[in-house]
C-alpha cells in the first residue's frame, strides 16, 4: 500500500458530522477493540447552541487503561476543541471529576469497561454550572470548602517550641 493509499485510508476513517458528531477511527489491525465515548459537548461562545452528546470511537488496543487516557486521545487525535480538566493523573487532586456511566468519579481512576460493548457515557459533574464541556464551575465548591476550614486545629494555643541542632 503506497504512502497516499494509506493517507486516503486515514482520511476516510475519521468522520466528523457536525450534527450527529459521530467521529470515529476506523481500525486496519484484525484484533482492533473499538469502544464508543458519548460526551457531552456545550461551547459557552455560541449560547444559541443547545448541549449535545458527540460520540467518538477509539481503539482500545491503542489507548490506556482509563477514561483519562481515552479523552487525551480524543483531544489529541481527533478533536482538539473538547475541553477537561485534568492535572495530577493519580487520583489526588480532583481535577478530572466528572460523572462517568451514572457515578461521580475521577477519569483518572476509573477504568474504561471492557467487558460490553455499550457507549461508555461522560458528563461534567452534576449540580455544578458548566464553564464549557466537561469542565465544571467550582467557585461555589472553594467557596464552601474555605468556610469549613478544612484542617486540623489546636483548642489550646501552641507552646512555645524551639528546636535545637
Amino acid at each position: 500500500m503506497s504512502d497516499i493509499d494509506k493517507q486516503a485510508s486515514k482520511s476516510q476513517s475519521k468522520t466528523n458530522l457536525s450534527d450527529g458528531a459521530k467521529e470515529s477511527q476506523t481500525a486496519s489491525d484484525k484484533g482492533a477493540r473499538m469502544k464508543s465515548f458519548q460526551i457531552y459537548r456545550w461551547n459557552p461562545e455560541n449560547p444559541t447552541e443547545k448541549p449535545k452528546m458527540q460520540t467518538y470511537t477509539l481503539d482500545l488496543n491503542k489507548t490506556g487503561p482509563m477514561v483519562l487516557d481515552a479523552l487525551i486521545r480524543v483531544k489529541n487525535e481527533i478533536d482538539p476543541t473538547l475541553t477537561f480538566r485534568r492535572s495530577c493523573r493519580e487520583g489526588i487532586c480532583g481535577s478530572c471529576a466528572m460523572n462517568i456511566n451514572g457515578t461521580n468519579t475521577l477519569a483518572c481512576l476509573c477504568r474504561i469497561p471492557t467487558e460490553n460493548n455499550n457507549d461508555l457515557k461522560i458528563y461534567p459533574l452534576p449540580h455544578t454550572y458548566v464553564v464549557k464541556d466537561l469542565v465544571p464551575d467550582l467557585t461555589l465548591f472553594y467557596k464552601q470548602y474555605k468556610s469549613i476550614k478544612p484542617y486540623l486545629q489546636r483548642d489550646t494555643p501552641s507552646p512555645d517550641v524551639s528546636f535545637s541542632a
